[in-house]
């Protein structure tokens, strides 16, 4: 990391460090070569060790078979935390536009929302502000919300939709593609293509890529087609999920011909808020996402450039 912030060295945010990894693993310094680099704490001891990052020892004890006391631990950027969401006023109120027209009765609070204190590069611990502040502002508007309103009769007809979703699946013939392979090719074009480094070739290979997953995901077929905790159905309506927040991801990050934060671009290196200082906001269409845009609220800080 003296290469890339002298300063924090691998302190630094975690979408610089993940860069400079992909950096360091691109110019062919990866170890013997390959994709991946080691974290090395044995210098801490046992104590900090077990002490200070308990989950972290026993993932790489369990699911690499490498005991980070006396070895050092193959690393690699991944996924961490989604910056996006539904979109919220502060109350945990969903809205719908960029004017910020409350959804009657809807919230959102967690990393599924977007209230928007994370910008576009998340801090570290940030996620409890998203769930303790937030999560308690929406409790608290939800009450207030239910003293006024009266309530609503159920919908009788409001499971026949899921219902015919998920039974389209389960009763598919057995003859198409596995879930898990449609997983799969998603995640390797997402990684790959929409990683912590993007340019509008890989942006546009990667829609096309989805585009096709999301056309086989119509006709794949689950081994249990039991009505009763049918995980392989779960999973299965779930990919769909998927597959729309992977097509709106790569739409957003095309169209925003800039970089910022987390969201880097080697054909656009610089930051452009003339341009692009504002919220992209995805509407679900037959052909795909439209995006809208809605402005950003600044009050005490100002966007300014990241030195390290």
């Amino acid at each position: 990391m003296e290469r890339y912030a002298p300063k924090l060295m691998e302190l630094a945010p975690r979408d610089m460090v993940s860069r400079a990894m992909y950096q360091e693993i691109r110019a062919g310094r990866g170890i013997g070569g390959k994709d991946y680099l080691y974290l090395d704490v044995r210098h801490l001891g046992r104590k900090v060790i077990e002490e200070k990052l308990p989950d972290i020892t026993d993932f790489a004890r369990i699911y690499q078979g490498v005991e980070p006391l006396t070895e050092p631990v193959p690393v690699q950027p991944t996924a961490h935390y989604a910056m996006g969401g539904i979109p919220t006023n502060v109350s945990a109120e969903v809205v719908r536009d960029e004017k910020n027209t409350v959804v009657p009765g809807l919230f959102a609070a967690g990393e599924c929302a977007c209230v928007s204190v994370h910008g576009a590069n998340r801090l570290g611990t940030n996620s409890l502000v998203d769930l303790l502040v937030f999560g308690r502002r929406a409790g608290r508007q939800m009450a207030r919300y239910a003293g006024t309103v009266e309530r609503p009769q159920p919908i009788a007809d409001a499971t026949v939709p899921v219902h015919a979703q998920l039974e389209a699946i389960r009763s598919r013939e057995s003859k198409g593609e596995s879930v898990a392979k449609i997983r799969h090719e998603l995640a390797d074009v997402m990684m790959d293509n929409v990683g912590v480094y993007r340019d509008g070739k890989l942006l546009t290979a990667a829609l096309t890529k989805v585009r096709e997953l999301k056309e086989r995901n119509g006709a794949v077929s689950i081994g249990d087609c039991g009505a009763v905790f049918n995980t392989d159905l779960l999973e299965a309506n779930e990919m769909g999920y998927l597959l729309d927040l992977a097509e709106v991801t790569v739409v957003g990050a095309l169209a925003r011909t800039e970089s910022r934060g987390a969201h880097s671009r080697e054909d656009f290196p610089e930051r452009n808020d003339a341009r692009w200082l504002k919220h992209t906001l995805a509407y679900q269409g037959p052909k795909g996402p439209t995006l809208k845009y809605k402005p950003v609220s600044i009050t005490r800080f100002e966007p300014k450039p990241r030195t390290y």
